[in-house]
Formats: structure tokens, sequence, C-alpha cells
């Protein structure tokens, strides 16, 4: 996706707005910087996160 392209909200119909994001996934806690809604708080996840930060907390979990 290139910086000149907007994801809208499909609930809100506005621009979402690159803002962090605290995660809670397969009770691990990270944050990162993702687009999110400014008015509903609706997070849009691209698949390069994922298929990173994601996929790490994954491999760690099946690690343990």
């Amino acid at each position: 996706m290139s910086e000149s392209t907007q994801i809208i909200c499909c609930k809100c119909q506005k621009p979402l707005e690159m803002k962090r994001v605290d995660f809670d996934y397969l009770n691990q806690f990270f944050h990162t910087d993702a687009l999110r809604c400014p008015e509903c708080g609706m997070v849009y996840i691209p698949e390069d996160l994922v298929e990173g930060k994601m996929a790490e907390v994954e491999t760690s979990l099946e690690d343990k």
C-alpha cells in the first residue's frame, strides 16, 4: 500500500489515522502504530503485522 492510499472505515466513513494501538493477542501484550478510526476505534491490521509481530507471538508460545 502506498503512502498516498487512504483507508476509510467501513462503519463511520472516516479516514483511518496512524495511532498507537495496544494489542492483547493470545494473552501476550504488545503495542505498535496502526491505522485506526478516529470515531469508532476500529483498527486495520495489515498483512505485515499479522505475518510479523503476531507470528512472533504465536511462535514464542509454541516454543514454551
